[in-house]
C-alpha cells in the first residue's frame, strides 16, 4: 500500500505494515542491519524507517542506510529528523538531500539531547519544537509524507497528558500526515490515547508502535526513557523465564501477536514494529498474522 493513502486523514482500506531500523555504528552492526533487510524483503512491508541519533548523531548514517534501503532492497523508506544540533540552514539542506534522493516520507521529531545532557536546547539558529519542523519540511518539501510521534502514556517532559495532547495537535495542525505511537504493552493505551485525541480534533491515521522484549533489563530501560509502563503480567512472565534469551523472545512474541490481533481486530491503520535490527519476532509476527488472514502479502507494496 502506498503511504499516499494516509494522507486524505482516513484509515486505509489495508492496515499498513511498517518496521523502524536504526543507523549502524559499526561494521558489525551494518553487516548485521543489511542482512535484517534482506531477510525481511519477503514480509513486503508497506515502508520501513530509520532512526535518527540524539543530537543528530547519525546524520549522515541515516542518509547512507536510508539511501541502500531504498535502492538496494526496493523499500519505501522513511527517515526520522530531528532539530537537535541544527540550524534552520543545515535542516533546509537534509530536506533537500533527503527529497532528491527519492526518500518522499520524513518522520519529523524534536528529538533527545546529546547524550550526557539532560534538557533539551535548541540551536542558536535552529527550532524549538518539532511542529516548526513539521512546518519547515511542507515548505521545502511540498508534497512530503511527514509523520509525527504521539506518546500514549505522555511525553516524558510533558506537565500532563492534555498539554501532550496539546502539543501533538499543534504537529498535526503543521502538516503532519499520520501519527506513530512510541512503544505500549497494554492495548488499553492505545484505545484511550485514540479516543482523547479524536475527541481533541486530531482525525488523522494513528499507527501503533509496538515493540518485542529481548531482555527485561532491556524493555526496562527503554521504558525508563519514554515512561512507558510494562504490564506486571508481562514482566512476571519474562522474569520467571530466567537467562533464557530464546524462551523470553518466544513469549514477548506470543504477547505483541496477542496485541497486534486485537489491534487489527479493532480497525487501526496498521501495525508499526520496533526491531531494533532483528528480522525474527518481526518475521514471526506477519507470517502468523498473514495465515490467521489479519494481514494479505502484496509483494508489489516494497518496490
Amino acid at each position: 500500500m502506498n503511504l499516499s493513502a494516509t494522507t486524505d486523514h482516513t484509515l486505509p482500506r489495508k492496515p499498513i505494515f511498517s518496521i523502524e531500523f536504526f543507523p549502524p555504528k559499526t561494521d558489525t552492526a551494518a553487516q548485521q542491519l543489511l542482512t535484517t533487510a534482506r531477510d525481511l524483503q519477503d514480509c513486503h512491508p508497506d515502508f520501513v524507517s530509520i532512526t535518527y541519533g540524539a543530537g543528530g548523531s547519525t546524520r549522515s548514517r541515516t542518509l547512507k542506510y536510508a539511501r541502500s534501503l531504498r535502492t538496494d532492497y526496493g523499500y519505501e523508506v522513511m527517515p526520522h529528523l530531528t532539530c537537535v544540533g541544527h540550524s534552520r540552514a543545515e535542516l533546509v539542506d537534509i530536506i533537500n538531500q533527503f527529497k532528491d534522493n527519492g526518500l518522499n516520507q520524513i518522520m519529523a521529531l524534536r528529538g533527545d539531547p546529546p547524550q550526557g545532557e539532560q534538557n533539551f536546547r535548541p540551536h542558536p539558529e535552529g527550532l524549538h519544537y518539532a511542529n516548526e519542523l513539521v512546518e519547515l519540511i511542507r515548505e521545502v518539501h511540498p508534497d512530503c509524507i511527514i509523520g509525527v510521534g504521539g506518546y500514549p502514556e505522555k511525553h516524558p517532559e510533558a506537565e500532563s497528558a492534555e498539554l501532550d495532547l496539546i502539543h501533538l495537535k499543534r504537529k498535526v495542525d503543521a502538516g503532519a500526515d499520520f501519527v506513530t505511537t512510541q512503544l505500549f504493552f497494554d492495548n488499553a493505551l492505545y484505545f484511550d490515547f485514540v479516543a482523547r485525541c479524536r475527541a481533541g480534533g486530531i482525525q488523522v491515521p494513528i499507527l501503533p508502535g509496538l515493540f518485542c522484549i529481548q531482555s527485561i533489563e532491556q524493555a526496562r530501560r527503554f521504558c525508563a526513557m519514554c515512561e512507558a509502563s510494562i504490564p506486571p503480567e508481562l514482566e512476571q512472565a519474562l522474569r520467571a523465564l530466567g537467562d533464557n534469551p530464546a524462551a523470553v523472545e518466544a513469549r514477548s512474541i506470543e504477547w505483541t501477536l496477542a496485541q497486534a490481533r486485537e489491534l487489527l481486530q479493532h480497525g487501526v491503520p496498521g501495525l508499526h514494529l520496533y526491531i531494533l535490527n532483528r528480522s525474527g519476532p518481526a518475521k514471526a509476527i506477519r507470517a502468523t498474522l498473514q495465515r490467521e488472514g489479519l494481514y494479505s502479502c502484496n509483494p508489489k507494496t516494497s518496490n
